[in-house]
């Protein structure tokens, strides 16, 4: 097999998690696949909802929570990454502040990330096809654009440090393009009770947001426009094989055809 790695990426509501479970199920057929949906909380490249703990910050905690919390963590060289999923109350509320995503500084956030995908690769089983919805563009623009409102260059940057990691699995991407951005995000909220307020909270005082002085959900469409932009942009430039479906959703059937195609 050449393709060893499929990532399915484009903004919310575009149809990724369809399209992803769509290639899986099709690539099964004839091959061993491990197929991770976003917000599985347990995912092979990526830390969804994990925190990280430098050795000096582990003595603020008791006895019993530092017992707790090397029990249940990754030892890494300059600290612990632990999984919060399984963990509640006083201890879950002060490692949260640790977030991996969200709290941590850049100068601290990127090489765990980049760790993530080396040990990734060279874990992978060589007899195994995997299938990621998004995780290449979606997380990292989140946190370099909106977050931290990094310039394009610097999201390039990262990500193509990322590709360079997952090149010898020869991965391919299938980038669902969306030009209704805001009809698509509509029809979604009306599904997702509350979504809407705490993704558009998230971009327009995230410091992309802050940047164009974005507000309420005219505010969140203008960063998703942006953001779509410099993804294309820098899928462009990374020298990986790729594909862009235009309005999957629009044309469902089409777009199946087209990805059977692909899967060729």
């Amino acid at each position: 097999m050449d393709n060893r790695l499929y990532i399915i990426e484009g903004l919310p509501c575009s149809g990724k998690s369809t399209f992803s479970k769509y290639i899986a199920d099709i690539l099964s057929e004839n091959h061993k696949v491990s197929y991770t949906d976003e917000g599985s909380g347990d995912h092979p490249a990526d830390y969804e909802f994990h925190s990280f703990l430098k050795e000096n910050e582990l003595s603020s905690f008791s006895a019993d929570e530092q017992k707790k919390i090397k029990s249940c963590s990754e030892k890494i060289s300059d600290g612990y990454i632990i999984p919060l999923a399984d963990l509640s109350g006083e201890i879950f509320d002060r490692l949260i502040q640790h977030k991996i995503y969200d709290f941590l500084p850049w100068e601290t956030e990127k090489p765990l990330m980049l760790r993530k995908w080396k040990c990734f690769r060279d874990s992978a089983d060589k007899e195994t096809i995997y299938v990621f919805n998004c995780v290449l563009l979606q997380n990292p623009m989140c946190e370099t654009m909106m977050r931290f409102g990094f310039s394009a260059d610097i999201s390039f940057g990262y990500i193509s440090e990322i590709t360079d990691i997952i090149k010898p699995m020869k991965p391919y991407v299938i980038y669902l393009k969306n030009t209704d951005i805001s009809s698509s995000v509509k029809k979604a909220a009306a599904e997702r009770n509350g979504w809407l307020d705490a993704v558009t909270d998230y971009h327009v005082n995230g410091e992309y947001g802050k940047s164009i002085a974005a507000s309420g959900f005219e505010g969140y469409i203008s960063c998703l426009e942006e953001r779509q932009r410099r993804e294309l942009d820098i899928l462009s430039r990374l020298g990986i094989e790729y594909t862009v479906i235009d309005e999957p959703q629009r044309d469902y059937a089409a777009a199946c055809e087209k990805i059977k195609e692909i899967l060729k």
